[in-house]
C-alpha cells in the first residue's frame, strides 16, 4: 500500500472513531489498531492527534463540498437543493440516531476543550450557511437569505440531537416534513 492510500485510511479511521467514541476518547493506539499499523508506522504520516484532526476536517470539507456540488447537478430548483439539505437527517437517520450530527458533535467537543481546532471545525457548517444562503437568495430572498440559511442549520441540529436523545424515527419524519412544507411557502 502506498504511503498516501495509508494515510486516507488513518484519516478515515480517525473520523469514523472520532464520530462514534469522540475526539479525547479516540487514542492513537485506537487508530493505528483500526488501521493494522504499528505506532513506528502510525507516527511516519501523523506526528500528533492534532495533526490527524486537521486531515479529518479537510477531508470532511471536501466531502462535503462534494455532496453540494452533487445537490446542484441533481436538483434543479434552489428549493429542491435545500431539500436535499434537509433531507440529511432523513438519509443518516441510523448514524445520527446512534452518534448524532457528525458536525455539530465534533463542533461541541471541541468548543467544550476549548480546543484550538474549534474554527477550523466550524469552517463545516459555514460552508453549509453560505451555501443555503446561496440558495435562498436564488428563490428571491436574498434580504433574509442568511437568517433562512441559519434557520434550515438550526433545524438539522434540533432534529438530530432529538434524534439521537429519543431515537425516534416517527419524529424525523415528522419534522422533515414540516420543513418541507415550511419550505414550500417560499417557492415561487
Amino acid at each position: 500500500m502506498t504511503a498516501v492510500a495509508t494515510r486516507e485510511q488513518i484519516v478515515a479511521a480517525a473520523d469514523r472513531l472520532f464520530y462514534h467514541h469522540g475526539y479525547e476518547h479516540t487514542s492513537f493506539a485506537d487508530i493505528a489498531g483500526a488501521v493494522g499499523l504499528s505506532r513506528g508506522n502510525f507516527y511516519y504520516h501523523f506526528k500528533s492527534k492534532d495533526a490527524i484532526l486537521d486531515a479529518v476536517i479537510d477531508a470532511r470539507l471536501a466531502d462535503t463540498r462534494r455532496m453540494l456540488e452533487q445537490w446542484e447537478a441533481e436538483a434543479s430548483t434552489p428549493a429542491g437543493r435545500i431539500m436535499r439539505y434537509v433531507e440529511i437527517v432523513l438519509t443518516n437517520r441510523a448514524d445520527i440516531q446512534d452518534y448524532g450530527c457528525p458536525v455539530g458533535t465534533l463542533t461541541t467537543e471541541l468548543a467544550k476543550l476549548e480546543h484550538a481546532m474549534l474554527g477550523r471545525a466550524s469552517r463545516l457548517f459555514a460552508l453549509f450557511r453560505t451555501w443555503l444562503r446561496e440558495q435562498f437568495a436564488l428563490l428571491g430572498q436574498a434580504e433574509q437569505a442568511d437568517e433562512l440559511a441559519m434557520h434550515v442549520l438550526a433545524f438539522s441540529q434540533g432534529v438530530a440531537v432529538m434524534a439521537n436523545a429519543f431515537r425516534d424515527e416517527a419524529f424525523i419524519q415528522r419534522e422533515v416534513e414540516r420543513m418541507r412544507d415550511w419550505l414550500h411557502t417560499y417557492e415561487k
